[in-house]
């Protein structure tokens, strides 16, 4: 038995029996009402159309796909219904355990690979939710694997088994929820918190968040649509807010703070933690569209020092987005920003090399910069990561690349 990760097959070259490559993996399918963890089949992308390669006819599957039959034996695929695609209907997609405790994200699926006779069984294993996922889905196509396999195997895994998951309903918007026994979540440590309510009605928005914990509540609310955060917090009692509130993200906890009516913005700061109040109030300062209210405080940053497996070991508790992951910024004295290194050059450089020597040329801005200064830079320069740097030099937080396509998309 081995494992294959859901993100190495996509996108897999596929052979037949005669060794010429015949299509690409689009999507692996299984078919619930058959057999709720066998793959049915992979959906191969041909010059003559999409193929459903059923395991029977699969000898080898990992970076590249091998058939034991000529592709014209390749049955055409037709689109159903009941049908689970794990890229469409997995990758990204949220969990929450039926008690409403917890919340994660997918970040890629492990699967099973066992040879029977001269084909494979390919079955689901498990979900990852961890850094481990998202940092094999970020490299694809970009650090070569042997590389990649070691800088993995540094990185603890967070999965969730598949027996703990369970098909909660089929949508067309978000085509399929989960949910998991709140005994098997509670005993991970989810590293993502994301939107798992906004198809909710109203009541039970509230109900949800009446009842997780604040952090969970915090980090959940910040991926919510604006409009739908309002009407979530004006729901609860001020305390409850801002017990909530206070464990936000500074900047997004400012631009809900911003949209809230003066009076009950007002409540919800009174009731907060001082260290809390003060740093969103600073930030209120700053118009709302401006690079301090676009930027997150959750990015790596270590020493100029610093030598790449210390890089390594701030990327095993690094808890925030898989976009802040594309970059580690490097500190001098006084905390001074003097540098950055791109996650890729990290994954493919030795252990002991000191991070300056790695170091390039970074792009940052002050926090009163425009949003369409921001917008434009990233523009210009191809950034996946911007920092936001106080009069002193300091990093004061990170802008991603999603969340300037999230302020033109609400713009437009």
């Amino acid at each position: 038995m081995s494992v294959v990760a859901l993100s190495e097959l996509l996108g897999a070259s596929v052979r037949d029996a005669s060794g010429a490559v015949r299509g690409r993996v689009r999507e692996i399918a299984v078919a619930p009402q058959d057999h709720p963890t066998r793959i049915a089949f992979l959906i191969v992308k041909t010059p003559d159309g999409e193929r459903a390669l059923a395991p029977a006819s699969i000898t080898s599957a990992g970076a590249s796909v091998r058939a034991g039959t000529d592709a014209s034996q390749w049955e055409r695929f037709s689109p159903s219904d009941g049908l689970l695609l794990l890229k469409r209907d997995l990758l990204d997609q949220q969990i929450i355990d039926i008690h409403g405790r917890k919340v994660v994200r997918v970040n890629d699926v492990e699967l099973e690979s066992t040879p029977v006779n001269s084909h494979l069984l390919l079955n689901i294993l498990a979900v990852d939710v961890g850094a481990r996922g998202a940092i094999r889905r970020l490299s694809k196509g970009v650090v070569p694997s042997f590389t990649l396999r070691a800088l993995l195997e540094k990185i603890p895994p967070r999965v969730i088994p598949w027996q703990f998951v369970d098909l909660l309903e089929t949508d067309p918007a978000r085509r399929v929820k989960l949910k998991i026994a709140y005994g098997g979540l509670a005993s991970l440590h989810p590293a993502d918190i994301a939107d798992i309510v906004e198809d909710l009605p109203p009541a039970e928005r509230e109900a949800v968040f009446e009842t997780i914990d604040e952090e969970v509540a915090a980090e959940a609310l910040e991926e919510i649509d604006p409009d739908i955060q309002v009407s979530i917090v004006e729901s609860l009692d001020k305390d409850r807010a801002a017990d909530i509130v206070e464990e936000m993200d500074p900047a997004a906890a400012a631009d809900l703070l911003d949209e809230l009516d003066e009076k009950q913005s007002v409540e919800i700061l009174s009731e907060m933690e001082p260290e809390e109040r003060r740093e969103v109030t600073h930030l209120l300062e700053f118009g709302e569209h401006t690079a301090a209210r676009l930027m997150t405080t959750a990015f790596v940053a270590v020493a100029e020092t610093a030598v790449v497996d210390d890089a390594i070991d701030a990327l095993k508790t690094f808890e925030g987005s898989r976009e802040a992951l594309a970059t580690i910024y490097l500190t001098g004295p006084g905390n001074k920003l003097v540098g950055s290194v791109a996650l890729v050059t990290i994954a493919v450089s030795s252990p002991a090399v000191q991070l300056s020597e790695l170091s390039e040329p970074y792009r940052a801005c002050a926090p009163d910069t425009p949003e369409s200064e921001v917008a434009a830079l990233f523009d210009k320069y191809n950034l996946l990561t911007l920092a936001v740097t106080d009069e002193h030099e300091r990093i004061a937080g990170i802008i991603t690349a999603d969340d300037v396509i999230t302020m033109l998309r609400h713009r437009g």
